[in-house]
C-alpha cells in the first residue's frame, strides 16, 4: 500500500520534508492526512498555478466528502472558482480538465489503497499530473506556511455540476465495437460503480456488474484488483463462460483482466501484447513503460517493430516521456495504461473497452491475445526501511551490488533507483516513492536463477540498513 511521506522537521533546508510520493500525496486519513493539510494544500495550489477555474472529484471513500469540502474551502480561501463534480473517477477528472478548459483538475483519492488512507491528485489544464516542480513548489509554500488569501470581496464562487457525459460521449464516439461482448464488470464498489457499467451496455456489451455500488469501506472487496482479490471474479466469468472480466481500482486508473477461462491475465504479459498489437501496423512507433516492467515487453514490441523507453516508476513520468517520445502507448505493470489519443492520464474504462477493440481486430480470445507473450519469473520483495534512510541506503549499495553480480552484470542504470541487466534476468532495487521501502524487483528464468538473485540482492540491502542503523 502506499502511504504519505511526510517527514517534517524544523529547519526550512530539511530533505527529509516530503509530501508528494510517485503518484500525488496520500495518507491515513485524520493521522497523516488532516483536513487542515488539505485545506493548506488547497490554497497552495492555488498560490502556485495563479488559477482561477478548478475542477474537483472524489472517489467513494468515506472520507472524501469530508476532504472535499476542507479542500475547496482552500482553494476559494485563495480566490479560485470551484466546480465540484462529486464521485469520478480519475482519468475522467483529468479529461474533463482539458475538455471544459478548466485551470486545474483536483482529484481526492488514494487509488488502490485500503479505506483508511486518502490522498490528493492535481492536474494541469492538460489533464496530466503535476510533476516534480510543481509538486516543489506548493511543499515548498506548505512548508514555509507562505499562504496568500483573497480579499474577503474576491473569494472564489462554487458550483456543484455533472459533466460525466462529456467523458461518455468521447469513447462512444471514437470506439465502437462489432460484436457483442459478454462481459462481467467489477468496480469493486470504486469510483467506476456507474461509469464503467454504462458505458460498455452503451457499445452494446452484454454486462453483467458485481460490486458496482459506492462503498466506501470497500466490503466487497479490497480495492486494489490482483489474482488474489479477483477470485471471486474469476470464478465467476468461468461459471458464466462469458468473455472477459474486468476489474478497477478505488479510482478507476487501474484495470485488471480476467480472460474467458476464468484465469487472472499477468499484468505484464497483457501490457505487453497489447502494446505489441498498437506497433503492429505502426512499425517503428515508440512504447514507454516503468524500469519495473518485465522485459517480454521488448520481446513483443521489437518483434513487431517497435522499441520500448524505461523511465521511472510513476505514470507521470510515464506520460512525461510519452509526450517527449511522441509515443503511441505508454503503461506500467499495474494495469495503468496510457493512451495518448485520448489524453494523458491512466485509464481503467478506456483500456478495457480498447482491449476488446484489438480482441476484435486480431480475432482472438483474451486468452489467445497473451498466449505468445513469452514469459520470465519475476520476483518482488519489500524491505521495510524509514522513509529517512531508504534513499541513502539505495545509494550505498550500488558498489556493493556491482560487485556482488560482477560476474554476469552487462548493463547498470540508474533511471529510478539501481537497475542490473544480467546474462540470466535482471535486479532492481529502488527506494519506494510513497511508502518506508525498499522495494527489489527480480526476473529471471527458470525460477531457481530468479530466486538466487533475489536472495543475493536482498542480503545486499539488509546488510546495509544494518550498518546504516548502527
Amino acid at each position: 500500500m502506499d502511504s504519505l511521506i511526510l517527514t517534517i522537521k524544523k529547519s526550512e533546508s530539511c530533505l527529509e520534508w516530503k509530501l508528494f510520493g510517485s503518484s500525488g500525496i496520500r495518507g491515513i486519513v485524520n493521522t497523516e492526512l488532516t483536513p487542515d493539510l488539505v485545506n493548506k494544500i488547497g490554497i497552495a495550489i492555488v498560490n502556485v498555478s495563479n488559477t482561477q477555474d478548478l475542477l474537483v472529484a472524489r472517489d467513494t471513500r468515506v472520507s472524501g466528502l469530508m476532504l472535499e469540502n476542507a479542500l475547496v474551502s482552500g482553494l476559494t480561501a485563495a480566490g479560485a472558482n470551484v466546480k465540484v463534480l462529486g464521485i469520478l473517477p480519475t482519468p475522467v477528472l483529468a479529461y474533463l480538465t482539458k475538455h471544459i478548459n478548466a485551470n486545474t483538475g483536483v482529484m481526492i483519492t488514494a487509488s488502490h489503497n485500503p479505506p483508511q488512507f486518502n490522498g490528493i491528485k492535481i492536474f494541469d489544464r492538460n489533464g496530466i499530473a503535476y510533476n516534480d516542480k510543481k509538486q516543489n513548489e506548493i511543499e515548498k509554500i506548505i512548508r514555509r506556511e507562505k499562504f496568500r488569501l483573497a480579499d474577503w470581496q474576491k473569494i472564489g464562487k462554487v458550483e456543484f455540476c455533472d459533466k460525466s457525459n462529456f467523458y461518455t460521449e468521447m469513447i462512444l464516439k471514437k470506439v465502437k465495437l462489432r460484436k457483442k461482448w459478454s462481459i462481467i464488470v467489477d468496480p469493486g464498489c470504486g469510483a467506476t460503480f456507474n461509469l464503467a457499467p454504462k458505458i460498455f451496455k452503451h457499445l452494446g456489451c452484454q454486462v453483467t456488474s458485481i460490486n458496482a455500488h459506492p462503498d466506501g469501506f470497500f466490503t466487497a472487496r479490497n480495492p486494489e484488483p490482483n489474482a488474489d482479490t479477483l477470485k471471486p471474479l474469476a470464478r465467476l466469468v468461468k461459471q458464466l463462460g462469458v468473455d472477459a472480466g474486468f476489474a478497477y481500482d478505488g479510482d478507476g486508473d487501474r484495470i485488471a483482466f480476467i480472460d474467458e477461462q476464468g484465469v487472472f491475465v499477468d499484468f505484464d504479459a497483457v501490457l505487453a501484447a497489447y502494446a505489441a498489437s498498437i506497433v503492429k501496423n505502426e512499425r517503428g512507433k515508440t512504447i514507454i513503460t516503468n524500469v519495473e516492467a518485465s522485459m517480454c515487453i521488448e520481446k513483443m514490441v521489437e518483434a513487431q517493430g517497435g522499441k520500448v523507453v524505461r523511465t521511472k516508476v510513476g505514470d507521470v513520468y510515464v506520460t512525461e516521456e510519452i509526450r517527449r517520445q511522441k509515443a503511441v502507448f505508454g503503461g506500467e505493470p499495474c494495469g495503468a495504461w496510457i493512451h495518448p489519443q485520448f489524453h494523458y492520464c491512466p485509464d481503467g474504462i478506456l483500456s478495457s473497452v480498447l482491449l476488446l477493440k484489438a480482441l476484435e481486430n486480431e480475432n482472438k480470445t483474451l486468452s489467445e491475445f497473451v498466449a505468445e507473450t513469452p514469459r520470465y519469473i519475476t520476483l518482488r520483495e519489500n524491505i521495510p526501511c524509514r522513509s529517512e534512510l531508504k534513499y541513502k541506503i539505495v545509494e550505498k549499495t550500488e558498489e556493493n551490488l556491482k560487485s556482488t553480480f560482477s560476474s554476469s552484470l552487462q548493463e547498470f542504470l540508474k533511471i529510478d533507483g539501481l537497475r542490473l541487466t544480467l546474462k540470466d534476468g535482471w535486479i532492481l532495487v529502488r527506494a519506494s516513492g510513497t511508502e518506508p521501502l525498499i522495494r527489489i524487483t527480480v526476473e529471471g528464468e527458470p525460477l531457481k536463477t530468479a530466486k538466487k538473485i533475489m536472495r543475493k540482492g536482498v542480503a545486499v540491502i539488509r546488510k546495509t540498513i544494518e550498518r546504516m542503523n548502527k
